[in-house]
């Protein structure tokens, strides 16, 4: 049994390659395309031509808005190999596109329908609407969809809290299914084609099935199996805990450094929302560790956490591990508490390590002797910057700045972990310094 355990935890997780994702996705593009051209024997006037735009565009945003929920299903090898932010950015842009899709789509077929039958095009609008199946039920969807996308602007979205974004965003998917039937019943493309129709159910199906195993049956699984529970609550610095979780099994879920996952305490105030925490040391068997700054109600409310409260997990998720390094030489990035996977990559990486710590003054560095004593057993170079910028005098993280102190940096990979605001700065100065992106390791919560 012990030769069993052991073999699964060295078999590696499975991670998808971000080229090898986009260019399925493209080729289903294709293929929606083509379903299209198969099925439209011929074309001709204005009205035809407008109508036949408005049925390709129709299939790619039925085909766009599929695609999207998947990206965000958490299939454990799209989370390993791309990352949770990179996934969350295609998602965003993949977003504007769909709706932009989905209202081109409804205006052409209402366009190109008025010019063929020498309507108006409110009453044509009126005729789809109230004439053809599911073009109601069609509508609604979209025009909820175009509300989550308004929601979802970064204008709109700083003005939300997250859990009121989050439950909004739930909406898509009564949206998607309110559409999906006005595609198989007016789709020129699937009326009497059998084939078509079960391939493109069978594709909306298994997105579905992936939704629900996890992020629905999986965390409820995980927490029937590992039984996660809080084994300590421990101040860092002011405004900085760390929790201790214990469990069962803690091996299976096959974490590793520098990953998150979301939490959900099952205490008052607490069990209705789950937020993304990264581990903050190396995964054990019997224990995971995560640490909080305080920052919003949610965060707050952890450091009143009681020994032995039920935790659910889900995870674990992102692509900042181990796996991302392709160089001996590392350069670890943190700025504040984004210190949290980077003192977990800190102990875990092989190689020649430096780890710069970005933190306004001395008092608000977190784990300043845990990091001391990694760096004096791994031989390892650490570089606490503290201080705002007028006290220091000039910018210290510029790529002028970093190659001054960093021998070689253009032949290191670097892992970053901050604010928004310096983490982009840092990546912009990363790429002045000649390390190529793919040797620069990112991941933030901030979509």
């Amino acid at each position: 049994m012990a030769n069993a355990s052991n073999s699964r935890r060295k078999e590696a997780p499975a991670r998808a390659r971000p080229q090898a994702i986009l260019a399925v996705i493209g080729a289903g593009a294709v293929a929606a395309v083509w379903l299209w051209w198969r099925g439209t024997p011929s074309i001709s006037g204005m009205g035809g031509w407008l109508t036949g735009a408005g049925e390709i565009l129709g299939l790619l945003a039925g085909y766009a808005v599929v695609v999207l929920i998947a990206l965000m299903a958490r299939i454990p090898p799209l989370e390993r190999g791309i990352g949770a932010d990179r996934l969350a950015r295609w998602h965003a842009t993949g977003g504007r596109y769909a709706i932009g899709l989905i209202v081109a789509h409804a205006l052409l077929i209402t366009w190109g329908y008025a010019v063929t039958a020498h309507q108006n095009a409110v009453t044509q609008a009126a005729a789809l609407l109230s004439s053809y199946p599911d073009i109601l039920a069609a509508t609604a969807g979209s025009l909820l969809l175009v509300g989550v996308g308004i929601a979802s602007a970064r204008a709109a979205r700083r003005r939300l809290r997250y859990e009121t974004w989050y439950y909004l965003h739930l909406c898509t998917y009564l949206a998607v299914a309110l559409g999906f039937s006005h595609q198989l019943s007016n789709g020129a493309e699937f009326i009497g084609n059998v084939t078509a129709r079960v391939a493109w159910t069978a594709l909306y199906a298994a997105v579905a099935a992936a939704i629900a195993w996890y992020r629905f049956v999986t965390p409820v699984r995980q927490a029937s199996r590992h039984r996660l529970r809080v084994a300590a609550i421990r101040w860092e610095a002011p405004g900085v805990v760390s929790v201790l979780i214990t469990g069962r099994h803690l091996e299976e879920l096959r974490a590793e450094p520098g990953q998150f996952f979301r939490w959900r305490f099952l205490a008052r105030s607490l069990w209705w929302t789950s937020s993304p925490y990264s581990l903050s040391a190396p995964p054990r068997d019997d224990v995971l560790r995560i640490t909080v700054k305080a920052a919003g109600g949610h965060s707050r409310a952890l450091f009143g956490l009681r020994k032995g409260t039920r935790v659910i997990s889900e995870g674990p998720y992102g692509a900042m591990t181990p796996a991302a390094q392709s160089s001996p030489k590392v350069l670890l990035i943190a700025g504040g508490v984004g210190i949290t996977p980077m003192r977990a990559l800190f102990e875990a990486l092989p190689g020649q390590l430096t780890l710069l710590y970005r933190a306004t003054s001395p008092g608000d560095i977190v784990f300043r002797d845990e990091l001391e004593q990694i760096a004096s057993r791994r031989g390892a170079r650490l570089w606490f910057l503290t201080g705002s910028r007028a006290l220091l005098g000039r910018d210290p993280l510029t790529a002028s700045q970093l190659n001054l102190h960093i021998p070689d940096l253009a032949r290191h990979d670097a892992y970053v972990c901050g604010p928004p605001e310096m983490a982009r700065a840092v990546i912009r100065e990363l790429r002045h310094a000649g390390i190529p992106r793919s040797r620069i390791h990112h991941e933030s919560f901030e979509l």
